[in-house]
């Protein structure tokens, strides 16, 4: 029985087949028979056109910038769909968003981290090889790296490192709100209706909080 938040991922494979509504019915309703009984809610669906020839993926990059900003599980029909496809398995991998497939809901995780390993394999290797034409640098006599500087040079980086990691949170966070701060505006909403549709969409602030016009103002200032 599933239950929490859920971000639908629909895929055909032409624009006539989207069109047209041709194999998305049954994926639709594969994902709706699925969550039919919980304690769930299908916060969103979105559907990929693709010819199968491009890499590129910018509506599975909505719908996991959508999974995060709701802290929402993905969720497909099939998972041979998208099993095989590079560019899947390595935005879902860095993205770090939950996900499960209807019809191999227990095995999401096993064959992600499988296919994911066939990757690690090949940047294993290429970090061999890098580090084969480090040493042989070094057998010519050239000299690597540099002065690492002392001891309290390395302790006083500290505050700065961590200054960086939650500023980079905060852009992080900026450039997944972004997009609908934008929206919003396009159609004329003011900054302070801007933060109430956030909130009433259930997406919180950085510091998990609720949106004000000021805040709604910094991230797109922030994004920009």
């Amino acid at each position: 029985m599933a239950n929490g938040k859920f971000i639908a991922y629909y895929r055909v494979s032409t624009a006539r087949q989207g069109a047209s509504g041709l194999g998305l019915e049954a994926q639709q309703e594969a994902v709706r028979s699925y969550l039919n009984g919980g304690n769930w809610s299908l916060v969103a669906e979105v559907t990929e056109v693709e010819s199968g020839k491009r890499n590129d993926r910018p509506k599975l990059a909505e719908a996991l910038r959508l999974c995060k900003l709701h802290g929402a599980t993905l969720i497909i029909a099939k998972l041979d769909r998208l099993a095989r496809n590079v560019a899947f398995i390595s935005n879902l991998m860095e993205s770090g968003v939950d996900f499960t497939a209807v019809d191999f809901p227990k095995a999401n995780r096993l064959t992600v981290h499988i296919l994911a390993a066939v990757a690690e394999h090949e940047r294993e290797m290429i970090s061999q090889r890098t580090k084969a034409a480090l040493q042989a640098a070094k057998a010519r006599g050239k000299r690597l790296g540099g002065d690492r500087g002392n001891f309290a040079d390395v302790r006083a980086l500290g505050p700065a490192v961590s200054v960086a990691a939650r500023s980079k949170k905060a852009d992080d966070r900026a450039a997944l709100v972004a997009p609908i701060i934008q929206e919003l505006q396009a159609s004329g909403a003011s900054l302070r209706t801007v933060a109430a549709e956030l909130n009433a969409r259930g997406i919180s602030t950085p510091r998990g909080g609720e949106w004000s016009a000021v805040q709604v103002k910094r991230v797109a200032e922030r994004a920009a």
